[in-house]
């Protein structure tokens, strides 16, 4: 399945837009992410394992978050992720 990168996150990819992971679940790819890209870990998890509060991951269409599984939600290869970082200010 291909897991596309913000902007910022980039830097931790070699630049790339996207990468390609096999996986069954969402949890499997992320784990299989930053198993590539170690240095992403740290910006995507706490130190306890969980995915940070500003860290918005859609499976699709569909906010993770909001999924009956999870993490857990069974994945296909011709699904994609997307990493949606919270951007906060405004006056």
């Amino acid at each position: 399945m291909k897991i596309f990168i913000p902007t910022p996150l980039r830097v931790y990819v070699d630049k790339k837009d996207a990468v390609q992971v096999n996986a069954e679940t969402v949890g499997d790819a992320l784990h299989a992410l930053t198993s590539q890209h170690p240095d992403l870990r740290r910006h995507l998890y706490s130190d306890e394992g969980k995915l940070r509060a500003f860290v918005n991951v859609y499976l699709n269409d569909e906010d993770v978050r909001y999924l009956p599984e999870r993490e857990a939600t069974s994945v296909t290869e011709g699904d994609s992720l997307s990493i949606i970082p919270s951007i906060a200010g405004g006056c």
